[in-house]
C-alpha cells in the first residue's frame, strides 16, 4: 500500500509537471524559433584562450582539488568559527528609504513594460531590452551577491501584491519549494528559446504574463507565503544574498565576510537542494548553447530529422537532471566517506549552499562581457529616451586581459564554494577525520563542475543556431 501522504504528492506534482512541461513547448512553439538572447546581446565577446584547453581545464580542476587539499589542514575550530562570525554592524535604511526603494521597483517595472510595448526600436536600441539585460539581468542580479540582497525592499511585484486582498488559502506544504524549481526552469527556458532581446513586445508580454502570475498567486496564498516559497525570483535573491558581504541578522545590517553566511543556511527539504543544483544548472545551460560543439551538435541531429526545439528541450531537461543526480550521488558518497549515522538527504541538504559561489562566479563571468559592451549604449538611450536610438555598438569582442578575468571568476567562485564546504562539514562533524571525509563527494562534483565552466568560459561564442520549428 502507498501511503496517502505519497498519494497526495503525487496527485499534485503529476498535473504541476504537465503543466510546466506543456507552457514550456507552448511557449516555444508560440515564438517559432530557437534563439538564445546572447545572440544579440553578447555577440562575439568571447575568444578562445591562448593555451591548450585540455592545459587549461586540468589547471582549473587542480586549483580547486589542491584548495581542498590546503583546506583540510585548517583543523582549528575557533579559527574557522572566528572567520564565519565575523560581523560589523551598518547603519540600517529606515521606513522611508524602504518605501522609496519600493516606489522606485514599481516606477522601473512600469517604464520597461510601456517602452517595451510602445517603443519601435529594436533589439539593444530599446530601452527596455537594456534594462532587462543589462541593467537587470546582468548588472543587478551580480549585485545581489556582490553587494547584499535588496531584493526585499525593490521588488515591484511585492510592493503591488501587499496592497491587494488576499484570500490566505493554505498552500499545499507537501509541495514544498518544487514550484520554484518548476518556475526557475520555465523562465530560463523562455529567457534561452525565445527572442526577447530582439522584440521588446514579446519581451513585455512575458514580463507582464510573469506580474500577473505573481499577483493572482500573492492574492491567493498571501505575499510571504508566495515570495517565500514559489516565487524564483525572490528564493534565487535570498540565496544570493547569503553568500553577499551586506546581510541583516537580527533586524540589523552587517557587513561581514562573503559567503560566511552560507555554513549556517538550512534547506528545508529536497525542493530547496534541487532549486540551488537548478539555479547554478541554468546559467551553465545558457553558456552552453552558445558553444560551437552545441551548434555542431544541433545540427548533425536536426540534419537526422529531430526537431530542433525537441533537441533543446531534451537537452535541458536531461541536463537538469544529470545536474541534480550527480549532486545527490556526492552527497551519498560523502555520507559513506565519514560513517556518519546522518543521511545523505541531510549532507545534501547542508552541503548545498556551498555550490551558490559556483553558480554565482560563473553567473558574473558570463554575463560581465555584454554589460561591459552595451554599458554605454544603456546609459545614452536612458539619459534621452525621446531621441534617435542610437545605432547598435560593435560587439567586436573585450580587450584580450578580459579573458582571463572570466577564468579568475570561475575559479574565485569554486575556491570560496571549497572553503564553504569546509568550513560546514566541520560545523556538522565533531571528528576532524569525519569532517575531512564528508567532503570527498561535493569537492568531486565540485571539480566536474569548475571544469564544466572553464570549458565553455574557453569556447569561442558561436551563435545558437537559429532554426525554425
Amino acid at each position: 500500500m502507498v501511503p496517502e501522504s505519497r498519494r497526495d504528492r503525487r496527485r499534485w506534482q503529476v498535473p504541476t509537471a504537465v503543466v510546466v512541461l506543456g507552457v514550456m513547448l507552448w511557449l516555444s512553439t508560440a515564438v517559432g524559433r530557437v534563439a538564445a538572447h546572447s545572440g544579440s546581446l553578447r555577440g562575439a565577446t568571447r575568444d578562445p584562450v591562448a593555451v591548450p584547453t585540455w592545459l587549461f581545464l586540468l589547471t582549473g580542476g587542480g586549483v580547486v582539488g589542491v584548495s581542498f587539499l590546503l583546506a583540510s589542514f585548517v583543523t582549528d575550530r575557533r579559527l574557522v568559527a572566528a572567520i564565519h562570525d565575523w560581523a560589523r554592524p551598518l547603519p540600517t535604511p529606515g521606513r522611508i528609504g524602504r518605501g522609496l526603494a519600493g516606489v522606485t521597483g514599481v516606477a522601473i517595472l512600469a517604464v520597461t513594460l510601456g517602452v517595451g510595448v510602445a517603443e519601435d526600436a529594436t533589439g539593444v536600441r530599446n530601452l527596455a531590452v537594456l534594462v532587462v539585460w543589462v541593467g537587470w539581468w546582468g548588472g543587478y542580479v551580480a549585485s545581489t551577491y556582490l553587494l547584499g540582497n535588496s531584493w526585499p525592499a525593490l521588488n515591484p511585484f511585492r510592493t503591488v501584491a501587499e496592497r491587494l486582498p488576499t484570500l490566505s488559502r493554505s498552500y499545499p506544504e507537501r509541495l514544498g519549494a518544487w514550484p520554484s524549481v518548476a518556475g526557475l526552469l520555465l523562465l530560463i527556458w523562455v529567457e534561452v528559446t525565445a527572442p526577447l532581446a530582439d522584440d521588446a513586445r514579446l519581451l513585455a508580454t512575458v514580463i507582464a504574463g510573469y506580474t500577473a502570475v505573481t499577483l493572482v498567486g500573492s492574492v491567493v496564498f498571501g505575499p510571504d507565503r508566495w515570495f517565500g516559497s514559489v516565487d524564483p525570483l525572490a528564493r534565487a535573491f535570498r540565496l544570493y544574498g547569503r553568500l553577499a558581504p551586506l546581510g541583516v541578522t537580527d533586524g540589523r545590517l552587517r557587513i561581514r565576510l562573503p559567503g560566511s553566511e552560507l555554513p549556517d543556511t538550512r534547506l528545508d527539504d529536497t525542493g530547496d537542494v534541487a532549486f540551488v543544483v537548478t539555479l547554478l544548472f541554468v546559467t551553465t545551460y545558457d553558456g552552453f548553447v552558445a558553444t560551437g560543439p552545441w551548434a555542431a551538435g544541433v545540427r548533425a541531429v536536426a540534419d537526422a530529422g529531430v526537431p530542433p526545439i525537441v533537441i533543446y528541450f531534451g537537452a535541458y531537461l536531461v541536463g537538469a537532471g544529470l545536474f541534480y543526480l550527480a549532486y545527490r550521488a556526492a552527497a551519498r558518497a560523502g555520507r559513506a566517506g565519514a560513517e556518519t549515522y546522518l543521511s545523505a538527504g541531510e549532507l545534501a541538504r547542508r552541503f548545498a549552499p556551498s555550490l551558490l559561489p559556483i553558480a554565482a562566479g560563473y553567473h558574473l563571468a558570463h554575463n560581465l562581457g555584454s554589460v561591459l559592451v552595451l554599458a554605454p549604449t544603456f546609459v545614452a538611450v536612458a539619459a534621452a529616451p525621446l531621441s534617435p536610438p542610437p545605432s547598435p555598438p560593435q560587439l567586436a569582442g573585450l580587450p584580450g586581459w578580459f579573458g582571463g578575468l572570466e577564468f579568475a571568476f570561475v575559479l574565485l567562485g569554486h575556491l570560496l564554494a571549497v572553503w564553504v564546504a569546509h568550513a560546514t562539514a566541520y560545523e556538522l562533524f565533531p571528528s576532524r577525520l569525519q569532517a575531512v571525509r564528508s567532503q570527498y563527494g561535493v569537492t568531486a562534483v565540485m571539480v566536474c563542475y569548475t571544469m564544466l565552466s572553464l570549458w565553455i568560459v574557453a569556447e569561442p561564442y558561436v551563435a545558437p543556431p537559429f532554426i525554425a520549428s
